[in-house]
């Protein structure tokens, strides 16, 4: 049985305040700052081709900025935190102009806003995965993920309601909390002792990093793949269901979190992908009906809180647990961050794609994902599985001797 005890008395709750807030707050600007960014993008009067040239432009900075900032900045991390933070608040309130200066000016202002997200998440992650231990992680990515899952729904919902300006001027007010908070509370942090920084060409070459990755970047593929399908099919309503998932998502991250540090994250990581190709096999057979609309919308929802907390946030942080972080996470992180490029190009060519020919496809090759995860290592160590249960059933055993006497 959980106890909820447990996990309060493993978290150190005042030395994790400083990265709990920092990913908080990052993965909000990131994502309302996609929204922002493609709705502009997509609403503007520009040819199709200059569409994608902005496109291109945002995620070509992100893959090169992720790349070179995890090469340069694990050395000096809190300092380029602060940095960075500030600089986001900085960029977050141009976006009110864009896209109305020009094809070069839009396409640079795409290219270093895309450089911005990039070269600052796996800094983000690596000091989240540095604060926290391996017994805990899942716990704490849980509830991260659950406040980040419910604050982008109030965005979205201010977005709707107000429009872009005041979205735009919320969200920079958002990133200068964050870059205010972090800077006060991070000031007694003391830097990690000198660790090796594997190159990437090691890392490819990990057993235990690829039988992670490969599925989580075919889950990527598919599932991005498949978002314009839907779109198609189902119209207006699929908006609505995407926004709706996220409260799902935030629900079922710190379930997720939870079991991840209980029954290790393999396990939890193996659930996500059966549950997700079961979605997509009930989608094949009642394709356009409202009822596998709803189905979907629980169930994704669910997959990606599950993703959320342990795929994208415990697992690589894990797997370099010993190293430093920036590569794992920029290996890890890059499929989840490049994937809306996948529904783009994809887009053109939803009207000659058959929607039950293409669930069956996502449902088939989601389930072929999870053979590499049957041979991958749980990376949750043994001893803290054991340990945290023999602890459950000590405390059980302790409320039953109470009770009696």
């Amino acid at each position: 049985m959980l106890s909820i005890k447990l996990i309060k008395d493993k978290i150190a709750w005042k030395e994790m305040t400083p990265s709990i807030l920092l990913v908080l707050n990052s993965f909000v600007w990131y994502g309302i700052i996609y929204v922002v960014f493609s709705t502009m993008v997509s609403e503007s009067e520009l040819f199709e081709t200059e569409k994608l040239t902005l496109f291109t432009a945002y995620f070509l900075g992100i893959t090169v900025s992720a790349i070179v900032g995890s090469e340069f900045f694990p050395h000096a991390r809190v300092k380029f935190l602060n940095f960075w933070l500030f600089i986001g608040a900085v960029a977050t309130l141009p976006l009110i102009t864009f896209p109305k200066n020009g094809l070069l000016v839009d396409a640079s202002f795409a290219l270093f806003l895309g450089t911005l997200v990039g070269i600052g998440l796996p800094s983000c992650l690596s000091y989240f995965a540095d604060s926290t231990n391996i017994e805990n992680r899942g716990s704490t990515g849980g509830i991260i993920w659950s406040g980040i899952g419910f604050i982008v729904v109030f965005f979205v919902f201010l977005l709707y309601i107000f429009g872009m300006w005041i979205t735009v001027f919320a969200l920079t007010i958002w990133r200068i909390f964050g870059a205010f908070s972090f800077m006060f509370l991070s000031r007694k942090h003391r830097s990690s002792s000198a660790r090796k920084s594997p190159s990437y060409f090691e890392l490819v070459r990990k057993r235990d990093l690829l039988l992670y990755l490969f599925p989580w970047v075919m889950f990527s593929i598919i599932n991005f793949s498949e978002m314009p399908i839907l779109e198609r099919v189902f119209g207006e309503v699929f908006t609505f269901a995407q926004f709706a998932e996220y409260v799902f998502a935030g629900i079922f991250a710190s379930i997720g979190g939870i079991m991840a540090d209980f029954v290790g994250r393999k396990k939890v990581v193996i659930t996500g992908f059966v549950m997700l190709g079961v979605t997509y096999a009930f989608m094949s057979v009642f394709a356009g009906s409202q009822s596998a609309l709803y189905l979907f919308m629980v169930l994704d929802g669910i997959t990606w809180g599950l993703f959320f907390s342990v795929l994208l946030t415990v697992i690589w942080g894990d797997l370099g647990e010993g190293y430093i972080k920036e590569k794992y996470y920029t290996l890890g992180g890059l499929p989840f961050l490049l994937s809306n490029f996948v529904s783009i190009l994809v887009e053109p060519h939803v009207s000659v794609i058959s929607p039950t020919a293409a669930f069956s496809f996502a449902s088939f090759f989601l389930f072929l994902a999870v053979i590499p995860l049957m041979y991958a290592p749980e990376t949750l160590p043994e001893k803290a599985m054991k340990e945290r249960e023999l602890k459950s059933y000590v405390e059980k055993a302790k409320k039953i001797r109470e009770k009696f006497t």
